[in-house]
């Protein structure tokens, strides 16, 4: 049950949200710098889960891991989902496309989620439900369309777009496979041993790469690397459970809408990425329709 929240928590969410925001503008700097850039996130997961480590020895005073067959199964089915494969989406898919339209696209991810709940029976489609989907499905295919919303009808999407709308399907089967974790799992044990296994698969299809040297990443790509393990993934995903915890899950997620926000401010401040207006106009739509589809009496 979600207990009395002060301000810190929101804080924390709102802190939360930037930093995510953030990790659109560090993957852009490393796609655009690495050729082979999956050594990054591979660091990336790896500094994450022994940051993970490191705060379950201060809370609990040992290292949660999973017990059985079946558990080890579902970590490893978030490492591959949530971790790997959107890694390989995220990376690759902004080599050809800017971090603000790519966190635009992503923002789709909760009407995903709503999508497949109804279609698995797990959750009703209400008219409001529905009605957030249809908004926010035309602003998505104006963003990845870049302001035409019937280019990805006629065909004329890159490979960019598609590789971060499969950013937008991995998020979505880690969300599932995440809510099946944590019946058995705390949080902290999924995402630390997600982690870990992550950074293994990344680690390894990044030595298979090669043009992995670390002495010719620039000091650019290290603060990538170090903020997208402390900030984006230790630090974030701690302080949102901790929001669940207090607001719970719904009224903690509302929340979400903001990391695009803070990405296209970013991107625009940090990168100089200036978004047109029809695209702007489609990122809204998508904020607006993932509000509309996660509204529910229990938010208000």
């Amino acid at each position: 049950m979600p207990q009395r929240a002060g301000s810190i928590t929101y804080f924390k969410l709102i802190a939360t949200m930037f930093m995510w925001g953030g990790t659109w503008i560090a993957g852009r700097v490393v796609a655009q710098e690495l050729t082979a850039p999956l050594a990054v996130p591979a660091f990336r997961f790896l500094l994450a889960g022994l940051v993970l480590a490191g705060v379950a020895l201060a809370s609990e005073g040992r290292i949660p891991r999973p017990q059985t067959g079946s558990e080890w199964g579902i970590v490893t089915g978030l490492a591959v989902t949530g971790i790997f494969i959107y890694a390989l989406c995220f990376f690759y898919g902004l080599k050809y496309i800017t971090a603000g339209r790519g966190a635009l696209v992503v923002a789709l991810n909760p009407v995903l989620v709503a999508l497949a709940a109804w279609f698995l029976g797990q959750e009703r489609m209400t008219p409001r439900k529905l009605a957030g989907v249809i908004v926010a499905m035309a602003g998505c295919l104006t963003v990845v369309g870049n302001g035409d919303p019937l280019a990805l009808l006629q065909g004329a999407v890159g490979t960019g777009e598609w590789l971060i709308l499969g950013c937008a399907l991995c998020w979505t089967a880690y969300t599932f496979i995440g809510r099946r974790a944590t019946k058995t799992l705390s949080p902290l044990a999924a995402t630390l041993w997600a982690s870990l296994l992550g950074a293994l698969l990344l680690g390894v299809t990044a030595l298979l790469q090669g043009g992995n040297e670390l002495a010719e990443w620039s000091w650019r790509v290290w603060t990538s690397v170090l903020f997208l393990a402390i900030g984006g993934t230790a630090l974030a995903f701690t302080w949102f459970a901790d929001g669940v915890k207090q607001l719970g899950a719904a009224r903690a997620s509302i929340f979400v809408n903001l990391v695009p926000v803070f990405a296209v401010l970013q991107a625009a401040v940090l990168l100089n990425e200036h978004l047109g207006l029809a695209v702007l106009a489609g990122g809204l739509l998508v904020i607006a329709g993932v509000w509309l589809t996660s509204y529910s009496k229990e938010t208000a």
